[in-house]
């Protein structure tokens, strides 16, 4: 297999992970939402019922993998909160607003880990970038030597952080501007088209990293 087919293939199986996220998070809530509100439920109703959606892709997670997915796990705590205050002031507004108010925390998170000995996107690489042996680990703490991959840790927080802000930002004025059903959608989409954006770039950053690590490792080597 070449070079170029093993690299179709990563994001053939990425895009065929990314299926049920997009069809349980985004299409089907968007559907059952305009299906309920058609058939006279109130809107509030409409929308926690719709967000059920999220439960089932989780139980679904779980049957298939075998594990719990640590963030469709944190979905769904932030789905019970923000149904308990939706419930408590009626307000399909505030269900839009409590979603941007935590991704807005989760920017100040990552922004304030910057005064940190060592930024949040450094523990979450590890989690990701490593199988969870003691070797692995110790090879990726070790990499921390290096001011290249210390400033890309800082770097990568900083933007992740950043991104979450605007995204926060955008997200406030657009629930009290758009129509309920549109921001269904809209607040599904959003998210996930950030993050994406933010993975590919890290990612790309990543594999910059290495290359020059490796460029740096030869050079040093004695001829």
């Amino acid at each position: 297999m070449t070079e170029s087919q093993d690299r179709r293939g990563r994001a053939l199986s990425s895009l065929l992970n990314l299926l049920p996220s997009v069809l349980f998070g985004v299409v089907l809530p968007f559907v059952t939402y305009g299906m309920l509100t058609d058939r006279g439920y109130a809107p509030v109703t409409a929308l926690l019922l719709a967000s059920l959606w999220l439960v089932a892709d989780l139980v679904l997670y779980l049957a298939v993998k075998r594990r719990v997915d640590e963030f469709g796990l944190m979905m769904l705590v932030l789905l019970l909160l923000g149904a308990l205050g939706t419930l408590v002031f009626d307000s399909t507004r505030l269900f839009f607003v409590k979603d941007s108010a935590i991704t807005g925390l989760l920017g100040l998170t990552f922004l304030g880990s910057l005064a940190l000995s060592r930024p949040i996107m450094f523990y979450l690489g590890r989690k990701f970038a490593t199988d969870g042996t003691p070797e692995s680990l110790a090879y990726w703490n070790g990499l921390w030597q290096y001011a290249g991959f210390r400033r890309t840790q800082y770097l990568l927080t900083g933007v992740w952080g950043g991104a979450f802000l605007l995204e926060a930002i955008v997200g406030v004025p657009l629930a009290y501007v758009l129509p309920t059903q549109t921001m269904l959608l809209v607040g599904n989409v959003l998210p996930i088209v950030v993050v994406a954006a933010l993975v590919t770039w890290t990612i790309f950053m990543a594999k910059r990293g290495r290359a020059r690590m490796a460029a740096a490792q030869a050079a040093a080597q004695p001829q």
